[in-house]
């Protein structure tokens, strides 16, 4: 993994720096684990614009990744790692010993010809799946289930890792990114190893042109509308606005949006920090 930095011949490059991509084995994806991914530009099924600011952007085909590595006890070799535009991880082409192929978010550290497998009773080796209840305290783990057999819904994206503190009883102690501690079942399965592109975070696009190649209209301050467009437009001069919030009036920078009574509060521990 790293960065490449360009030097100032014009002005897009001068704060440019993007991924080197020396970790990309072959630029061309498995035609069978393709589909089509429709754009909406932000409009719904009869036209009208229900999400502001996007549109255009290039066109992409959907890669269909295997979440739930349910394929138990047949060993799989790495054949290539490849850019997916869906995502900002890194993707692993995986070549079953049945024949099967299918595509998996790639750990850090994930090589071409490395062997993985998963399901109970696998080591704890990078890029092994196996279930929470077998998984040694202090492992560093990713793509994480929250319920038996549904397929990983956390810790997805590039760089993006959680720590198995401990176990009491049925659940697991995960500490989460975001610094949440939270229970999950032991059922559950996760991924051994931090989710590849570490250095995404570090990226700076350096011109406007590269949103809109991600399909991101410019977006307008609410400070410089007028008041009937949002509720900190208008005034004289330059006003500030007041007091932060949402086109819809909702408060920002701090303001709680979670239901105090949601069902899932019992499984978290520790909130994540301010």
């Amino acid at each position: 993994m790293a960065l490449r930095k360009f030097k100032p011949v014009t002005p897009g490059q001068r704060f440019k720096v993007i991924s080197a991509y020396d970790d990309i084995t072959t630029d061309k994806p498995e035609k069978s684990l393709l589909r089509p991914r429709p754009s909406t530009g932000g409009r719904n099924n009869s036209g009208k614009m229900t999400m502001r600011n996007r549109g255009g952007g290039h066109k992409k085909m959907y890669r269909i990744i295997d979440f739930r590595r349910e394929k138990d006890g047949i060993p799989a070799t790495v054949h290539t790692i490849e850019y997916d535009p869906n995502r900002s991880a890194r993707i692993a082409l995986l070549f079953y010993a049945d024949g099967e192929k299918r595509y998996i978010i790639a750990p850090h550290g994930l090589k071409v010809g490395q062997v993985i497998v998963s399901g109970s009773g696998v080591s704890p080796d990078l890029g092994n799946c196996l279930p929470l209840g077998e998984i040694p305290f202090g492992s560093i783990i990713h793509n994480i289930e929250l319920r038996p057999g549904q397929g990983a819904k956390m810790v997805r994206s590039a760089g993006g890792y959680a720590q198995l503190m401990s176990r009491d009883g049925k659940y697991a102690v995960i500490r989460m990114p975001s610094g949440e501690t939270r229970m999950i079942l032991c059922a559950c399965r996760a991924t051994i190893g931090t989710v590849s592109n570490i250095d995404h975070s570090l990226e700076v696009s350096g011109k406007a042109g590269r949103s809109r190649w991600l399909g991101r209209r410019p977006r307008v301050r609410g400070v410089v509308m007028n008041p009937v467009d949002h509720p900190m437009g208008g005034g004289e001069g330059r006003a500030s606005g007041g007091h932060p919030r949402s086109r819809k009036g909702l408060p920002a920078k701090g303001y709680k949006t979670r239901a105090p009574k949601k069902n899932s509060n019992k499984f978290i521990i520790e909130r994540r920090k301010k």
